[in-house]
């Protein structure tokens, strides 16, 4: 099966919103919520897109010609790549009927785990979103990242054991996620979290705690005050605030700020828009660590289930060794920020 033909397999069960599109740029599903799409005029999810594509590479091949080697570590995992797929929580709601969210998590876990990489799992506002992933995910020996939702901390405390049961490696939680409708009218209230709150949070999860939703250099050095062990620049795809920065705007300032800190052991990774191994070359290039691709494993998942997610992430690893040849590198570790031009700058 090819990644064309996962696709063309994936429209007829994507229900109304999603359209499979050969390059998920946002445009297509605008600003269609429930759905893929983004709040209010659907700007945050295409231009981020957008401004991945605005970065070049530097092509350089007067280099010894040997192979290419893409492989990383996270917190005592080794993965085929820096690349781990996104976390999606109430897949019938926002996708189709073809699955719901015990069977979506079962096939992208597990099948990311036999491609080599790792798996983020959604939560949402029914208990079974994350009990569901927590299943898939011991399954998998461990091998995904159960993402909590902001939540008041009973409910977290709640969820928290839940997680844990499934023997996963790292706890996220999508902070960003303060901006969904649903949390604002909890009772009690969930959403925004200080640096104490956050600080008990990761207490409570007892694994490495990763930050996702942080779009600042302050947002990182907060997250990394509350014992975080890893961020991800995100805006949510945005889906949470409009006439948000893109991720590619703001990841190489949040990178420097933590890496230029002598006590960092803190990880950086980034989301939003990347859609092939040249954007997950860029965004190395610019500071982070690894990358989490969301959006386009769903129709990998709906056009080819364990078959589709192999397809779609050899294809990343196929454009990534690419790039890294042509551009004079051959281990994750030597991509540096001269390999990327920028017209704008």
């Amino acid at each position: 099966m090819t990644y064309t033909e996962v696709l063309e397999n994936a429209r007829p069960e994507m229900g109304k919103y999603c359209k499979a599109c050969p390059v998920c740029n946002g445009k297509a599903c605008g600003n269609q919520m429930p759905g893929p799409g983004a709040k209010g005029s659907g700007d945050g999810a295409i231009r981020n897109f957008q401004k991945w594509q605005e970065i070049r590479v530097v092509m350089d091949t007067l280099c010894e010609n040997k192979p290419v080697d893409t492989s990383v570590q996270l917190f005592g995992k080794q993965f085929v790549l820096p690349v781990f797929a996104g976390p999606v929580g109430a897949v019938n709601l926002h996708y189709g009927t073809k699955y719901d969210d015990l069977s979506y998590n079962q096939i992208l876990v597990a099948a990311c785990a036999k491609a080599g990489i790792a798996a983020f799992t959604g939560d949402g506002a029914f208990e079974n979103v994350v009990t569901d992933a927590a299943k898939a995910i011991k399954q998998a020996d461990g091998i995904g990242i159960p993402t909590i939702k902001p939540w008041n901390i009973e409910k977290i405390r709640e969820k928290m054991n839940y997680v844990k049961e499934s023997g996963c490696f790292a706890v996220a939680m999508d902070i960003d996620a303060a901006g969904l409708p649903f949390l604002k009218n909890c009772n009690p209230p969930a959403g925004s979290k200080t640096v104490e709150e956050l600080k008990e949070i990761a207490s409570i999860a007892g694994k490495p705690f990763i930050v996702k939703g942080v779009m600042s250099v302050k947002g990182a050095l907060k997250a990394k005050e509350a014992g975080a062990a890893a961020i991800i620049v995100s805006n949510h795809g945005g889906r949470v605030l409009d006439q948000c920065a893109a991720t590619a705007e703001v990841l190489e300032e949040i990178a420097d700020a933590v890496k230029n800190d002598p006590d960092n052991k803190m990880k950086v990774l980034v989301d939003g828009g990347i859609r092939t191994g040249v954007d997950v070359f860029k965004a190395l290039a610019l500071g982070a660590d690894g990358v989490l691709i969301c959006r386009p494993f769903v129709p990998a998942v709906f056009g080819g289930a364990e078959e589709g997610v192999q397809v779609f992430v050899q294809k990343i690893k196929a454009e990534l060794e690419d790039t890294m040849a042509m551009c004079g590198v051959h281990s994750i570790a030597e991509i540096t920020k001269d390999m990327i031009f920028r017209p704008s700058k």
